[in-house]
């Protein structure tokens, strides 16, 4: 391989960032302004973001109706989103829309009103989730937040901002093994 092959490895794009824009609902990003970075970002012939990154960050947020409709209309490939940002809003729960961004590497829910730790569950189908924020809702107070994080979230590396190393993980495989109750098989009474 020659040397200006190895080097010409893709740059990001910026991402498209609406934080700190007071938004309240998802429908007002098509009349909002990016806040624009140090490198601009660039658009595709229909005017559309290539960008893989959206941060909506300390907004109002409290759902995210219309999520996939409007991330459509912002993005030209909205199927290769891996980064979203959603920390410091009033989310309640973690909406099932996020699961169905697949290329997701990054999600930050940290600072928001998530109530039941329960809701992230909904993120084990995303294949390539590795770094995770949650700290800062209800759900850390409750007892094995981070425990219980990780073992149903086994390919993240990071979490809260922390590495997730080894011992964390034989930790919460020990907690899962003392507090998580295996399901029972339930076996027919016409197959004895």
């Amino acid at each position: 391989m020659s040397k200006q092959n190895y080097m010409n490895t893709s740059v990001p794009e910026p991402p498209l960032d609406y934080s700190f824009r007071s938004i309240h609902v998802i429908q007002d990003l098509t009349s909002e302004e990016p806040r624009s970075g140090l490198r601009p970002l660039r658009h595709s012939k229909s005017g559309k973001s290539l960008t893989q990154s959206l941060w909506l960050n300390n907004n109002v947020l409290n759902d995210l109706r219309d999520f996939n409709h409007v991330v459509s209309l912002l993005l030209e490939h909205p199927e290769n989103l891996a980064w979203i940002d959603l920390s410091f809003n009033d989310l309640t729960s973690i909406d099932p829309v996020l699961t169905t961004f697949f290329n997701l590497s990054v999600l930050y829910l940290h600072g928001n009103s998530i109530q039941r730790l329960g809701e992230v569950n909904k993120l084990a189908v995303l294949p390539r989730l590795r770094s995770l924020t949650l700290h800062g809702n209800p759900i850390e107070e409750e007892k094995g937040y981070r425990q219980y994080v990780l073992c149903t979230l086994p390919r993240i590396t990071t979490f809260d901002f922390s590495g997730v190393t080894k011992a964390d993980r034989a930790t919460a495989e020990v907690w899962k093994h003392m507090n998580i109750k295996p399901k029972k098989v339930r076996i027919k009474q016409n197959a004895l």
